[in-house]
């Protein structure tokens, strides 16, 4: 077991805007072992977070639902933008919220090299502090996306924020840092020939970090405190951009979801041993826990019952549920995807998988990479354009409450907390909610 202890360098002044370089702080090494812990029985996925924080990527559990009530219909050019908040760096990660703070990332750089983490106030949008690193990693990528695709995390303590240069960091709230991995110095030859973007998720005091590629490919389970590997399970090699979904089976027996383009692997949460594989196809969305059934993305959505033994039998399939970047929504009784090629959404019902209704959002060449969110009886979906369409749920016909313009490109998923939907766009982070 490595003697490493976590660094505690000076925090930099918020004015500046940070400016620690990674090299600067000594990476990590592999901890070996694996610590034994409790589980909270019944919890699909994540650590428990109180029902205003949106803690990571889709919110609460990973499922894209807030419970909230009061959410906005949308807004205008003049009503119903509680506040905006400039930003320094183009991230098409999504905010995550917990507690009074709102958490981004970005990057930038003639190379985007330079890695930003910022907090704003969730109340009024004032700036609280913005930290910056170096980029230890690759920093190759499609032009539609940048360094800073992965979605970062938070919990009660602290904010971790993956990069698609396998630059992995923690810090306080007060954006102090706590701990920082150079993932690409730990493992060399991590790739990143697209753009990674498969978000990290937390289940109690275990960070899982996917980092599916086409060199070092792994998913390993990281101690939030120390930054230390808990376990690292090999993973075939090629490019994914999935993030990982966590099933409780029961109080003792927790799996991570992870599929590639080819295969879903079943690994222990505890150990990270692959317990269970299927073959199907799968590079973006998340896969759905809901109503007990395991709802994967294959082109359509297809939904299974477990049983034993780790055997999925399929109970319904959609074609209308074409996703793309996107992720499919539970909700209510209801799956909705946003499917980028027609400018479609569309709505079945969850138990049968039967057709509902599809509707196609108002709008030239709409596509989407944001995963629909939903809340207090609304589905909203947001495209690349910047066009929040705002549905009511369910229902037999499709219903547009609100078409609401941002008028700036926006590819991260929106997230839900304190009466308001935050979106982030290039430019902006949006506060959409009545002013208070």
């Amino acid at each position: 077991m490595s003697n490493y202890k976590r660094p505690h360098p000076p925090a930099p002044s918020p004015k500046q805007g940070g400016g620690e370089r990674p090299a600067s702080v000594p990476p990590l090494r592999f901890g070996e072992g694996v610590r034994g812990w409790g589980l909270c029985a019944f919890l699909l996925l994540t650590s428990v977070a109180p029902a205003a924080d949106w803690p990571q990527f889709r919110g609460p559990n990973g499922s894209g639902v807030s419970d909230e009530k009061g959410l906005p219909v949308g807004f205008t050019d003049t009503e119903g933008v509680r506040w905006k908040a400039k930003l320094p760096a183009r991230g098409v990660s999504s905010p995550v919220v917990v507690g009074d703070k709102v958490f981004v990332t970005g990057s930038s750089g003639q190379r985007d090299d330079s890695l930003h983490v910022l907090a704003y106030s969730a109340k009024t949008g004032g700036q609280l502090w913005h930290r910056q690193f170096a980029a230890t990693g690759i920093t190759a990528g499609h032009p539609k996306t940048c360094m800073a695709a992965p979605t970062p995390v938070a919990d009660a303590n602290a904010v971790y924020c993956l990069f698609a240069t396998a630059d992995l960091a923690a810090l306080d709230h007060d954006g102090n840092l706590l701990w920082y991995r150079s993932l690409n110095g730990d493992y060399k030859t991590i790739s990143n020939i697209v753009g990674m973007a498969s978000s990290p998720v937390l289940y109690k005091d275990k960070l899982i970090v996917p980092m599916d590629n086409s060199g070092d490919s792994f998913v390993a389970a990281i101690d939030v405190g120390t930054g230390k590997n808990v376990w690292k399970a090999p993973r075939h090699r090629g490019n994914n951009w999935v993030t990982p979904t966590v099933r409780e089976i029961t109080s003792s027996e927790v799996e991570v979801l992870f599929q590639n383009q080819k295969e879903m692997v079943a690994h222990d949460l505890e150990t990270g041993k692959a317990k269970w594989t299927q073959k199907w196809p799968g590079a973006v969305p998340m896969t759905l826990l809901a109503d007990g059934l395991v709802m994967v993305p294959t082109g359509g959505l297809v939904a299974y019952k477990p049983a034993a033994g780790g055997k999925l039998d399929e109970v319904w399939k959609s074609a209308k549920l074409r996703t793309g970047y996107s992720s499919p929504l539970y909700y209510d009784g209801f799956v909705y995807a946003a499917n980028p090629g027609s400018g479609v959404v569309a709505c079945v019902d969850a138990k049968t998988g039967k057709d509902v209704w599809t509707e196609r959002v108002k709008g030239n060449k709409q596509t989407f990479s944001a995963s629909p969110v939903a809340g207090d009886g609304k589905v909203y979906v947001l495209s690349e354009a910047g066009t929040l369409t705002t549905f009511k749920a369910g229902g037999t016909e499709a219903e547009i409450l609100a078409t609401s313009e941002l008028k700036e490109e926006g590819l991260g998923t929106p997230a839900v907390s304190g009466g308001a939907v935050f979106i982030r766009t290039d430019k902006h982070l949006w506060c959409i909610g009545a002013k208070k």
